[in-house]
């Protein structure tokens, strides 16, 4: 992990001067483990991890003013010295609005100002302390920091409404620690703070200017090109070139690469058969420069572009897939590597694995993931995000209504219909997103807060199914059904105080709303996967996730994004912009592959093992669930009942994360003794009657 921390004191010189910190329970200096200082008191500033050098940037004005970038930014220095001018007088969108994803602090004076980015890949957090404010681009360490407990409503809402963020609202898992939203900033001065968002969202009254598709679609072609372009333009690395045992007879240097689970030197991207990763690896491939692996390292590709395949020996159905992806390696200038795993790399089936920042539901299929990218490069590119920066949620229908655009359901409507086989369809769905452009937001959250009080999980079937359900400002998690009276009712109330706090709602059409919504789980997850899945020395790049990637695919017109196929038409249309016209038949069509599948037969294989490790769970210990409705669902959706599978990894997942947590030994800071940790005392037992589990 790697993570910026940093904090905000109520008075210059209020831990001493020259110390960059405060001093702990023995009088030694506060500091965090394994951490370089940027800039010293009295509002100090740490990277802490395995940064490369070209990743941490501090750049100056004079002595009062400064900006740090941590990440990969495309930003000259002098650009980032004139975005700090700038920055002096308020302005802040403009330091989110370079190329590739990084996170910017600004010091102004006593003033601070830290940006999170627009998806939740690279999310800010906060917390009081010693008088003042400290935050951090991870939430473990402020935990750390203030010994903060579990908050336990934030668990119950991330089973109970993962996509809600009024249930969620700021929480974190840790109580106390509260996360900055997406597209927004923390702003301190002299230890106050203040959350500001810096980027406009469309108004509920008044329709959006209409957008040529065309236009718009050049847009993301750019955005897309010149994200990928700042990750070539980055300087290359060589991982563990400086702990290379030497020659070992029989082995050669990508034999003892991989015997150290070491990348490839150099850039790659995965090639799953999909338009997302496709359209990655094809861009890097054919950019000028030199996209691929270092020569000279032991692979033989020279500059060719290491893409990565992963072929699921165990379940079948991605065959097509799986040819697209070989006929776009035949590329001269990709290497083709496939990677192939058995029932062993099944989810559910190693589940063992790092402490990640904050639980996620990719926890139960890390293990698949990283064996993929273990043979991957040192910088690799990854399709994650295309689909929910692109794709239309089912709500936009009730957005198209609401800018009277209805000839532009006709086409998504009649998709459904044939989907479905049935004539009536066009008429539900029409009424559905009619009723819920009709909703305010305030109801229909309070419906959802009356729909978990009562236990009403209605299961969706088929696409249809999913989309008329989907057709709502918020609807319960998969995994609510399985949660106590006690914890829904929790939530319930956590629903309606959200109600009676934001007024007039978001301000957002409810598509727009469920949309950014359903990013920023995906982002949330996405960050969880990097992290349980990482592979020393490498780094996972997501530019679809990237600052200006979705700007420009949130100014794609919502007639078209409706449409179906419209992702890979888009990504189609980038392509041939960027001069890339040979694309394999079949390119594009959605995959009616097997995620459920391998889902539900890992489950299976690896049933018996789940099944003990809900036989005296924490999440009952904590109230959340009772054990024995647990252990009942896994046997049933092992024996093929039609049980929603990622409720149960949302299950599985929490309670691993919460076994690694309380395992834990140690803290992310000096200067404390070992108890100032997050979770000192464990899972205090909540409710007597359940705390057992049954």
């Amino acid at each position: 992990m790697r993570w910026l921390v940093g904090w905000s004191s109520a008075a210059a010189g209020a831990f001493g001067p020259g110390s960059a910190g405060t001093t702990g329970y023995d009088g030694e200096t506060l500091h965090p483990i394994g951490s370089q200082l940027l800039w010293g008191d009295p509002d100090p500033l740490w990277a802490v991890g395995d940064w490369r050098p070209d990743e941490v940037r501090v750049v100056k004005a004079d002595a009062e003013s400064r900006i740090a970038v941590l990440g990969t930014c495309g930003a000259s220095d002098e650009e980032l010295r004139l975005g700090l001018f700038t920055a002096r007088g308020g302005a802040l969108r403009h330091l989110t609005a370079w190329p590739g994803s990084y996170t910017a602090v600004v010091k102004v004076g006593r003033r601070i100002t830290v940006c999170g980015d627009l998806a939740g890949a690279r999310p800010v957090f906060h917390t009081p302390w010693a008088g003042g404010t400290a935050y951090a681009t991870a939430a473990l360490p402020l935990a750390d920091l203030i010994e903060a407990n579990l908050d336990f409503g934030h668990l119950a809402a991330l089973l109970a409404a993962p996509d809600v963020p009024a249930a969620l609202h700021d929480s974190t898992p840790y109580e106390g620690v509260r996360r900055v939203p997406p597209g927004h900033a923390l702003i301190l001065r002299a230890g106050a703070r203040e959350v500001a968002g810096y980027e406009p969202v469309s108004s509920l009254a008044v329709a959006a200017p209409p957008a040529d598709p065309d236009s718009a679609v050049d847009a993301v072609r750019d955005a897309l090109v010149e994200a990928v372009r700042t990750r070539l333009a980055a300087p290359r690395h060589v991982p563990g070139s400086d702990m290379d045992p030497g020659p070992v007879p029989g082995m050669g240097p990508a034999e003892r690469r991989a015997a150290r689970g070491m990348p490839v030197p150099g850039i790659g991207a995965d090639l799953s058969g999909g338009p997302a990763s496709g359209t990655l690896a094809l861009l890097a491939a054919g950019l000028p420069g030199r996209p691929g692996t270092l020569l000279g390292h032991g692979t033989g590709a020279g500059e060719r572009l290491l893409a990565v395949t992963f072929n699921d020996l165990a379940v079948g159905g991605r065959e097509a897939e799986l040819e697209r992806a070989g006929t776009l390696a035949a590329n001269p200038r990709l290497h083709h590597v496939v990677v192939t795993g058995g029932e062993e790399l099944l989810p559910y089936g190693d589940l063992e694995g790092p402490l990640t920042d904050e639980p996620g539901p990719s926890l139960v299929s890390a293990a698949r993931h990283r064996v993929r990218l273990a043979a991957g490069s040192a910088d690799h590119f990854t399709g994650y995000g295309a689909r929910q920066v692109l794709d239309a949620h089912p709500a936009r229908l009730a957005d198209l209504l609401m800018d009277r655009k209805r000839r532009h359901l006709v086409r998504p409507v009649a998709a459904l219909a044939k989907a479905d086989g049935s004539v009536l369809v066009p008429a539900r769905v029409y009424s559905a997103a009619r009723r819920l452009a009709r909703t305010p937001y305030h109801e229909g959250v309070e419906t959802l807060a009356d729909r978990l009080l009562r236990r009403r999980f209605e299961d969706p079937g088929g696409a249809v199914g999913a989309s008329l359900a989907a057709l709502t400002w918020a609807r319960p998690g998969p995994a609510a059904r399985w949660l106590t009276g006690e914890a829904l009712a929790e939530v319930s109330v956590l629903l309606q105080s959200a109600t009676n706090r934001s007024g007039v709602g978001p301000g957002q059409r409810p598509g727009d709303y469920r949309a950014r919504a359903a990013l920023a789980r995906h982002a949330a997850d996405l960050r969880v996967l990097e992290q349980a899945a990482e592979v020393r020395s490498q780094r996972l790049h997501a530019p679809f996730l990237d600052n200006q990637v979705v700007r420009a695919c949130r100014a794609l017109p919502e007639a078209l994004r409706v449409q179906p196929g419209a992702r890979a038409e888009i990504l189609r249309t980038v392509l041939e912009g960027a001069g890339v016209t040979d694309l394999p038949p079949g390119w594009g069509a959605p995959s009616h592959a097997s995620s459920t599948a391998a889902a539900r037969t890992g489950l299976r294989v690896a049933a018996d093992s789940l099944i003990s490790l809900f036989t005296d769970p924490l999440l009952a210990e904590a109230g959340l669930i009772e054990a024995r409705v647990v252990r009942k669902a896994l046997r049933g959706a092992a024996a093929g009942e039609p049980l929603p599978l990622d409720g149960l990894a949302d299950l599985v997942s929490l309670e691993l994360w919460l076994r690694r947590l309380l395992a834990r030994r140690g803290t992310c800071w000096t200067g404390t003794p070992a108890r100032a940790r997050a979770v000192p005392a464990g899972i205090a037992p909540r409710r007597g009657a359940l705390a057992s589990g049954g």
